[in-house]
């Protein structure tokens, strides 16, 4: 059984790796299938012979995964915000605010699309942007999307795992105390920024800086189809999948192409997850039976919740934060004695120790993806529409400064207050 931990974790260090040793090469969808297809046959063939109920479950799980990922996807892209808003530390504040709380409806994701050009406009006349940026990867593409399954693809793992929909509405104070933190701290270095930005620009360009033009959100079959989508997932368990598809059918065809031609649409980041998730689905089942028994050994090191905490988190900021949920909730599943089949993850929310341990994955897994370029798949996205509207963003290890400097120590802030 170890032997088929290698194409997990190589197919791990491949998504992580090669974005940066070779993007023009990575980018290729065929080439992703390609990694993908060669990692992942050696499982399926082992899987198809040994245990074909096993396969069966990874195969239904990534199909719904897909499905609600895709349609929040999909129907996201044709809501539109025209217009702009003056640059200033209050409204930015402000835009950052309601991304963290959009996180949840919208998904990391759709809600860092919906609104990162919206908040780069309010910005293009000042000098000093790429703090703006970077504060945006940490509050709308990742801290601010731990109130929901839909808020980020760990917790939708988890969702569809067995975790009620409203578990998550719990871990508000962790949520709480991190973004308002990062949203005081954005406040006065943004005011920092722009009053250097005012001694160095002449009257004239700083007084553009405060135009701005009127603001409105367009797409309303768009927004109504996402509200079926979200009702959907709460209340209808039996034929959830198709009714979601039918919703996001509506929303493409019924919805605007113009808004979708405005947002920048395309299916390619879409097609990317799908390809990728494909192969982590398939590779990973092996790694969460061989997790899940080492758990129950007295010998495995990872015990407490902080623990839980910290190895999530490292692991979740090179790695896909994703899998690394799902391999964690799968080791405490095996301290609760529970095998990781069926919905394990919502056992270990309805036992009070394992909730505990199970807050501190889902944080873990949420934040601390924020702590590089490569921990959400977000952040990538984010940081190329930044590049494209001209804004000079931080190297890979650049960035690691910012989120050593700022995000690291509310996170040991979280675990003493919370998982000790």
């Amino acid at each position: 059984m170890p032997i088929l931990t290698v194409p997990f974790i190589a197919l791990l260090l491949a998504i992580a790796v090669l974005p940066l040793a070779s993007p023009r090469w990575w980018h290729r969808t065929r080439n992703q299938a390609l990694v993908v297809t060669l990692l992942s046959a050696p499982v399926i063939i082992y899987l198809t012979r040994s245990d074909p109920h096993l396969l069966n479950e990874k195969m239904a799980e990534y199909a719904s995964f897909i499905i609600v990922i895709g349609a929040l996807f999909v129907i996201t892209g044709g809501i539109h915000i025209r217009g702009s808003l003056s640059g200033t530390p209050l409204v930015n504040t402000g835009m950052l605010g309601i991304g963290a709380v959009l996180a949840n409806v919208l998904g990391t994701t759709g809600a860092s699309v919906l609104l990162i050009r919206p908040l780069l406009r309010a910005n293009k006349r000042r000098k000093r942007v790429a703090h703006i940026v970077i504060f945006f990867i940490f509050i709308v593409a990742n801290c601010g999307g731990a109130l929901t399954p839909i808020g980020d693809p760990p917790l939708l793992l988890g969702f569809l795992r067995g975790v009620p929909f409203t578990w998550t509405l719990g871990l508000w104070p962790q949520w709480l105390l991190v973004n308002a933190s990062l949203l005081v701290i954005f406040n006065v270095w943004d005011q920092v920024a722009l009053n250097r930005d005012e001694r160095e620009l002449p009257g004239a360009q700083h007084e553009e800086v405060l135009e701005h033009e009127p603001l409105r959100i367009e797409g309303a079959v768009e927004m109504l189809v996402l509200a079926g989508v979200i009702a959907t997932i709460l209340i209808s368990p039996a034929g959830r999948d198709a009714v979601i598809v039918g919703l996001a059918l509506i929303g493409y065809f019924a919805g605007s192409s113009e808004h979708r031609k405005l947002n920048g649409f395309t299916f390619g980041p879409l097609v990317e997850v799908a390809v990728l998730f494909a192969g982590i689905f398939a590779t990973m089942a092996p790694v969460l039976e061989m997790l899940n028994a080492w758990a129950q050994r007295p010998d495995f090191a990872v015990h407490t919740p902080a623990q839980f905490f910290w190895a999530t988190g490292a692991l979740s900021s090179v790695l896909d934060n994703a899998p690394t949920y799902l391999a964690f909730s799968a080791a405490a599943a095996g301290l609760q004695g529970l095998q990781p089949h069926g919905p394990f993850i919502g056992a270990i929310a309805s036992d009070p120790d394992g909730a505990r341990i199970l807050a501190a994955v889902s944080i873990g897994a949420v934040f601390m993806g924020a702590n590089t370029y490569i921990g959400n798949a977000p952040n990538f996205v984010v940081r190329a529409i930044a590049v494209e509207n001209g804004v000079k963003m931080p190297s890979f290890f650049g960035y690691m400064l910012y989120s050593a400097g700022i995000l690291v120590p509310l996170f040991v802030l979280v675990s003493v207050v919370f998982f000790n």
